[in-house]
């Protein structure tokens, strides 16, 4: 009788869960427009960041618009496990006026991206 248990691998679904949680506390401790809650919205592999409009810039109402779109780039094609680099990361801000997502920044650090959306300096993403 064999008395091991198999291990199963995190679900896909699990990984993504985890992935927004992650968003999610992260934008908790943002510097810019702390006292509104952006939603973290799943776009297919990208997550894509909403906020109620505080400066009244884009939306006159304070509804809520895209701020950020956070996208996975895509692995080297036919490599193997062992030759494919560490995820990549695209962070975009959204261009109101041209109705469009212009990538600001890429990383393999997840964190360091989620700083630039967090502190926002420039006001690229929190408008």
């Amino acid at each position: 009788m064999n008395t091991q248990t198999a291990v199963a691998a995190p679900a896909h679904g699990q990984v993504r869960d985890f992935m927004q949680h992650r968003l999610e506390r992260a934008l908790r401790e943002r510097v810019r427009y702390r006292y509104v809650r952006p939603r973290v919205l799943r776009e297919g592999e990208s997550f894509r960041i909403q906020s109620p409009c505080c400066s009244r810039n884009v939306d006159p109402n304070g509804g809520m618009i895209d701020i950020a779109l956070l996208v996975p780039l895509a692995a080297m094609a036919g490599a193997t496990a062992s030759d494919r680099p560490r995820q990549r990361w695209s962070l975009c801000a959204r261009n109101h006026l041209r109705k469009s997502w212009e990538s600001k920044y890429e990383s393999g650090q997840l964190d360091e991206l989620l700083d630039f959306l967090c502190i926002d300096h420039e006001r690229q993403f929190w408008p």
